[in-house]
């Protein structure tokens, strides 16, 4: 094994940079959770349609989605957006 000594203000440096950059993970996960990523099945109970009408509102380009590997994902604030947007007020 290979032994290294450092100073301790080296040491404390390299704490602070470790803590700074936990706490930017830590804040990027929290911006993240509020961008959730639904897949075809949560989108068509959501809006209680069936994947071919799914595939219709993908094809007109009324809901955004983005593909990875042929499977689609829809931004949860999208789809909640549409909801509001159909609305109709009585």
């Amino acid at each position: 094994m290979d032994l290294r000594i450092i100073e301790a203000a080296a040491f404390e440096k390299i704490k602070q940079n470790i803590k700074a950059l936990l706490e930017k993970l830590n804040q990027l996960e929290r911006s993240q959770k509020s961008k959730e990523w639904l897949d075809n099945q949560d989108v068509c109970v959501m809006l209680d349609v069936s994947l071919r009408t799914l595939q219709t509102y993908r094809d007109k380009r009324i809901i955004p989605y983005t593909r990875i590997r042929n499977k689609c994902y829809y931004k949860k604030e999208d789809i909640e957006q549409l909801i509001n947007k159909s609305k109709v007020s009585r």
